[in-house]
């Protein structure tokens, strides 16, 4: 298909994203968060699996965790990776995804770079305790350093998203979007000034993509953007208007969510968390705004759906569930 096809393809997809989500009016009866699951120690990354379970990753331990999105019962599905780098804090394994039933979970700031020993990039779920690298992206970014400024030559990768038969992974420090093969080959997708990409999710094959925006990630800064096949390296902004978003999903009635992580105080250290209590999952309008859902979220990280109920993850290791999200 000609490129000039598939930019017109492109952007009539992105119209059809905004437009078919729904105004929505102020209202008394709101959906509301209550706890699910508690005690996970931290988290990140969460899909949804083949099986329709949530799985989830906590960077403390190293682990990914099997949730019943029914019953809330936890199991561990893979241990044995990366945990957080104590010389860091934050880290270790991020994110997980699935081609066919086979699971792969991003790991960062584990490098040497850091103070650590193991490999940062993509591992593959060879068993219940082992896994293998498939992609250092580590060494891809110390060996191809972006043109933004930064003090972590490893990168922060901080989510990835399948894409066909290969990953894409956002690096949310090195302001890029890499593609990754199971092969192993990285590449530059798409690069961005200082906007802090964060959150992925597509729309065929469009990439929908949360900005969290530079210190102090400003509301203004915090966005909703589109690129794909066509786009000549420019991202065409959906919705902005929420602090520091970290995910974005599509929910009920196709709907674009995200989640707003929250308030960032100036004068924290770049890659601090929002302050606590202060997140909100946030609807986009169809006049470009972010309406807010559920307000006062705990530093939320990640975002799913099962039909119209919303399952958020915590930094400090709970997983909220918000029922009757579209009514």
């Amino acid at each position: 298909m000609r490129l000039d096809r598939i930019l017109l393809s492109t952007l009539a997809v992105i119209a059809l994203v905004v437009m078919t989500t729904a105004a929505r009016e102020s209202r008394d009866d709101k959906p509301k968060a209550k706890p699910f699951v508690t005690g996970l120690g931290s988290g990140s990354g969460s899909t949804v699996g083949p099986d329709g379970a949530l799985y989830v990753t906590v960077g403390l331990t190293g682990r990914v965790l099997r949730v019943n999105p029914r019953n809330g019962h936890v199991s561990t599905f893979a241990s044995g990776l990366p945990p957080i780098n104590s010389a860091v804090g934050i880290g270790g394994a991020m994110d997980v995804a699935f081609i066919g039933r086979t699971a792969y979970v991003l790991v960062t700031l584990v490098g040497s770079d850091t103070g650590g020993a193991d490999t940062v990039g993509i591992y593959r779920i060879d068993s219940p305790t082992t896994s293998t690298v498939i992609a250092d992206i580590g060494a891809f970014a110390i060996a191809n350093p972006p043109t933004t400024a930064f003090f972590v030559a490893s990168g922060v990768q901080y989510a990835m998203q399948r894409y066909g038969r290969d990953f894409l992974v956002t690096d949310g420090h090195h302001n890029r979007v890499l593609r990754v093969t199971l092969d192993g080959e990285i590449s530059e997708l798409i690069t961005f000034g200082n906007i802090v990409p964060t959150g992925l999710e597509l729309a065929g094959p469009i990439v929908v993509m949360g900005q969290a925006g530079p210190v102090p990630h400003l509301p203004e800064n915090g966005k909703i953007v589109a690129f794909g096949p066509g786009s000549a390296g420019v991202a065409t902004t959906l919705g902005s208007g929420a602090p520091l978003i970290v995910d974005v999903e599509f929910g009920p009635g196709l709907e674009l969510y995200a989640l707003s992580q929250g308030e960032f105080t100036p004068g924290n250290p770049e890659g601090s968390p929002a302050n606590p209590n202060t997140g909100a999952l946030v609807v986009l309008r169809r006049d470009g705004t972010l309406g807010v859902v559920v307000s006062q979220l705990n530093q939320p990280t990640s975002l799913e759906f099962f039909g119209d109920t919303a399952f958020v993850v915590t930094l400090g290791g709970e997983i909220w569930k918000i029922d009757n999200v579209s009514r």
